[in-house]
């Protein structure tokens, strides 16, 4: 997958043509019955905002990584949520929007992308407005060369609610996501009423495993020093992305996770030359983020905070590290779960968030966006 530019639908068809060596050979046909209809419409910017002038329509995402072509999905979903490309801060991102109340912001993790959240959307959708998307360099969002440490990435995050409308709203961050939503909740706190985080550490705050750990602690953690290499990582695992993404699902994994999601996830990392590297690019900012956490963590969170961990995975670890960066934590470790709390244990992580979020959203708090605000044709 090129860079998205939004110049064309050419430039968006090319990327559904993959090589049949990148998918998986354990998935049967099903798993790629991927035809469930075209995502709706695409986002355009409010009129009149002061940050983000323009107002251009942005053509509808249809590739592959876009609700329409997403297998699998609950029943109902495509008619509650659509893709939408925004453009804002000079970045065109891909977000998954549905739903009615105050505005509920999913930030995914490695290897994953908005589909991560797809079991627990829908019920969420009742309550929120759902925002899913996807991040810096994954999915459908642009993929720079740059700009992957959390504080790029968490202004990322206020550009995509700013052009949504929303001024103020609760963030859910699963690994990755976690030190995004952290740093989101750290740098801007004046616009996140309640954070939630899941099954993930924060580089520069969490206390680092040694380099000769037990074999149980270098299978979880591995892939953490092989992601950041320069260039390497990338020539090993192109054309073999089935094997050691496939890998990092069912090891993390107390109830696998269904082949024709796995599938999807390998398919969109093997969509374009751009895609393993915007995957890496987390990791290989992990320097800069380190520094930035470190001086996050002179100024606790006051807001409350949800750290959610796999009961087969990390557990209330999650909650010893949110310790460490906030004054008020709940912890909360969902039975029969691995490191995917959202698609293994979907029902027992929305009983969680419902509990949590109850407050917020009775107050109604958040901003919906204004009526000024089109959607493009």
């Amino acid at each position: 997958m090129s860079q998205a530019s939004g110049n064309g639908d050419s430039e968006d068809e090319a990327t559904t043509r993959l090589p049949r060596r990148h998918v998986l050979r354990t998935a049967g046909a099903g798993a790629l019955g991927l035809g469930l209809g075209s995502a709706a419409l695409a986002a355009t910017l409010p009129d009149g905002g002061a940050s983000h002038p323009e107002a251009t329509p942005i053509p509808t995402p249809r590739d592959l990584g876009s609700v329409g072509q997403a297998p699998h999905l609950p029943a109902g979903f495509t008619k509650t949520f659509t893709s939408r490309f925004v453009q804002a801060d000079g970045l065109r991102q891909h977000a998954v929007v549905g739903g009615e109340g105050p505005p509920l912001l999913l930030i995914h993790g490695w290897p994953e992308t908005w589909y991560a959240w797809r079991l627990v959307m829908p019920a969420l959708a009742k309550h929120f407005t759902v925002i899913a998307v996807d991040q810096r360099g994954i999915g459908l969002t642009d993929k720079p060369k740059s700009g992957y440490d959390t504080g790029t990435l968490a202004r990322d995050m206020v550009a995509l609610m700013d052009a949504l409308g929303h001024q103020r709203f609760a963030v859910v961050g699963h690994d990755t996501g976690m030190p995004i939503a952290y740093a989101l909740a750290a740098d801007h706190p004046d616009r996140v009423d309640r954070l939630a985080v899941a099954e993930a550490i924060l580089p520069g705050v969490t206390p680092s495993p040694p380099m000769i750990g037990s074999a149980q602690v270098n299978n979880r953690l591995w892939h953490i020093p092989f992601n950041r290499l320069a260039d390497v990582n990338e020539e090993l695992v192109r054309g073999r992305e089935g094997i050691y993404f496939g890998w990092q699902f069912a090891t993390k994994a107390v109830r696998k996770l269904p082949l024709y999601a796995v599938d999807h996830y390998v398919r969109v990392l093997a969509s374009g030359h751009d895609a393993l590297r915007g995957s890496f690019g987390w990791y290989r900012a992990l320097d800069t983020t380190s520094a930035q956490d470190l001086r996050r963590r002179k100024h606790p969170l006051t807001l409350p905070v949800l750290a959610i961990g796999g009961a087969g995975s990390l557990g209330g670890n999650v909650a010893g590290t949110m310790k460490l960066v906030a004054h008020d934590v709940r912890s909360a470790v969902l039975p029969g779960s691995g490191h995917w709390v959202a698609e293994e244990a979907p029902q027992e992580l929305l009983a969680a968030l419902t509990t949590f979020l109850a407050p917020y959203r009775d107050q109604g708090r958040g901003t919906r966006p204004p009526a000024a605000a089109t959607l493009g044709k």
